[in-house]
This record gives structure tokens, sequence and C-alpha cells, in this order.
């Protein structure tokens, strides 16, 4: 039984830009070389960076009962949608911008 060595290529060619690799992935699908891509490195975030994200995650929400019609709930999940970003996510988002100017009036 003979044994086939992997390709010494690259699955993907080297762009000069990304106007280049732009054009490539519009006319080409990738699906034939997905599991021959290598591996991307693990990221490894900054000390501060780290520490600011542990920070972030420590700090806890408080859970509240909020009534809302259900057009403002659909209309806040189609923005978020829009938005690729959870329609909670959104709903807190607006709720810290209205806090933020409320504050500067008062």
């Amino acid at each position: 039984m003979k044994k086939t060595l992997p390709s010494a290529r690259p699955p993907l060619p080297k762009f000069q830009s990304d106007q280049e690799a732009a054009e490539y992935f519009e006319s080409r699908s990738v699906a034939s070389v997905w599991d021959r891509l290598p591996a991307a490195p693990q990221a490894k975030p900054s000390a501060a960076l780290a520490a600011k994200i542990r920070d972030r995650h420590a700090r806890t929400k408080s859970p509240i009962s909020l009534r809302l019609a259900p057009e403002h709930i659909a209309a806040a999940k189609h923005i978020a949608a829009a938005k690729s970003v959870g329609y909670q996510t959104q709903l807190r988002m607006w709720i810290a911008e209205g806090i933020r100017r409320e504050a500067k009036r008062a």
C-alpha cells in the first residue's frame, strides 16, 4: 500500500492586498480546502487586557422583571439581529445610553 504525502504547498495562495483576497473568495469556495487550512494560533491577551476582562466578568448584573409590549420586543430583536447582537444586550445598551444622556441633563 502506497502512502500519499500531503501537499507541500499551502491550500490558499498568498494575497498581495485585501482587495485581491476579496476577489478570490467572491469567486471561489474554500469548502474543498477547509480541512487543510492550518490552525490559527491561540490569541494571548496582554496582562492588562486579561485583567480588564476578568474584572468585567466579575461584576454581577442584577436580574429584573420588565414588562414590554410584544411589538417593542419584536422591534428590538429585529434591530439587534441587524447589528449582530442579542436583543437583551441591545436593550441594555439603550438603557445605558439613556441613563448617560439623562445624567448629563441633571
